[in-house]
């Protein structure tokens, strides 16, 4: 299993594909699949049967698809850039932690661009 340098509330920009440039926010991840669902990119339309038991019409409705790891970056929220991620460990108040940080501009990431 990889290592995903994305979590959920990240803002990440779309590098390859049909929704190239666009920008958008982590809604989930799924570690197992190695891919996102990043609001407002990867929209398909679903066609929804009608179901007389709930009373629900027919319609056709946009739905939010999974996209790779691999086919977005991280948005650094300091330099504003999408950019390559880092580890490094920290020391604070005598604990060691690991954190991400931005390759271009060397700050530390918080946790979901908190």
């Amino acid at each position: 299993m990889s290592n995903i340098r994305i979590h959920s509330e990240d803002t990440v920009m779309v590098i390859t594909g049909k929704d190239r440039g666009k920008f958008g926010k982590v809604r989930r991840v799924f570690r197992s699949k190695n891919s996102l669902l990043v609001e407002g990119v990867h929209m398909v339309k679903r066609h929804m049967r009608k179901n007389p038991y709930t009373n629900q019409p027919g319609q056709i409705i946009d739905k939010i698809m999974p996209v790779h790891v691999s086919n977005v970056m991280l948005v650094c929220p300091s330099c504003g850039l999408p950019t390559r991620v880092g580890f490094r460990f920290v020391e604070k108040d005598g604990q060691t932690k690991k954190v991400r940080f931005c390759k271009k501009c060397n700050e530390v990431i918080a946790r979901g661009n908190r």
